[in-house]
Parts: structure tokens; C-alpha cells; sequence
């Protein structure tokens, strides 16, 4: 995934698409920074964490400038989102998610809020492309009835 990237980054230079070229060198960084702090190689899964994060970080900025009314650059994260998203596996369905929350439910059987981390953690292994948001906003309605 890691070689995608590097490749994508070329195309982007030689087609002169500054936006997604910008982009891609910004998640290149990133993920030269993670392979030097975490000394590791860059393997798919060391990408996925990372695409992950800055999809994230992202969400939270589009958040952000959507309450103070800058539109402008709200549609560029939302462009940046669609670029970095098309790197990630399509994210687990609502149904999945919920299959995967009662079995988590099944197997662990939780008497208290306690155990939610036993949970996502069950969740997160069941399901990798899952939107943990999403899952711990439902393991937590469903531990709270």
C-alpha cells in the first residue's frame, strides 16, 4: 500500500493536480514519521493506522470549521477526506457492526460500563474497517438500557 501511495504521488506530480499532490505528500510525512517513531517497516497495517488517524484528524478540523461558518475550507477537507478514504477498505456496514457488537455481547456477557473496553476490543479485532466512533456510540447505548 505504501509503493500505491509513492506511485500515486508520482501520477499526481506529472498530471499537475496540486490539490491531491498536496495531499499525498502530507500523508507521506505522516507516515514517515510513524515508520521512524514506531522503527518499523512500513507494512499495510502500519498504513491503514496511519491513514486512519489523519482521515480522522480531518473529520474533527470539518467539525471544527463547520461551527465557525468557513465553508471554504470545509470543502477542501472533504475533498482531502474522499482521497485519503480511497486508500481505506470500505468501513463496515451498520449491520456488521451490530452483528459484531452482540457478539461481543454473547461472549463477554457485561454487567457494567467496566466492561466496554473488553468490548471494543472484541469489536475492533472482529472487525478492522469498522468506525470505532460509531461502535463505541452503540456499545455504549446498549450497556447504559
Amino acid at each position: 500500500m505504501f509503493d500505491k501511495i509513492n506511485n500515486d504521488l508520482k501520477d499526481a506530480l506529472k498530471s499537475g493536480d496540486k490539490f491531491k499532490l498536496s495531499v499525498l505528500r502530507m500523508l507521506k510525512s505522516a507516515l514517515q514519521l510513524e515508520i521512524i517513531n514506531s522503527k518499523k517497516e512500513a507494512t499495510d497495517e502500519l498504513v491503514m493506522t496511519v491513514l486512519k488517524r489523519q482521515v480522522k484528524q480531518r473529520v474533527d478540523s470539518k467539525k471544527e470549521y463547520e461551527s465557525l461558518g468557513k465553508m471554504e475550507v470545509v470543502s477542501d477537507l472533504v475533498k482531502e477526506i474522499d482521497i485519503l478514504n480511497s486508500y481505506l477498505p470500505e468501513s463496515a456496514s451498520d449491520e456488521e457492526i451490530e452483528s459484531a457488537i452482540e457478539e461481543a455481547f454473547q461472549e463477554i456477557n457485561p454487567t457494567s460500563m467496566k466492561d466496554m473496553g473488553n468490548i471494543m476490543k472484541y469489536v475492533s479485532n472482529k472487525l478492522a474497517n469498522a468506525d470505532m466512533t460509531k461502535v463505541s456510540s452503540k456499545v455504549k447505548e446498549r450497556l447504559t438500557k
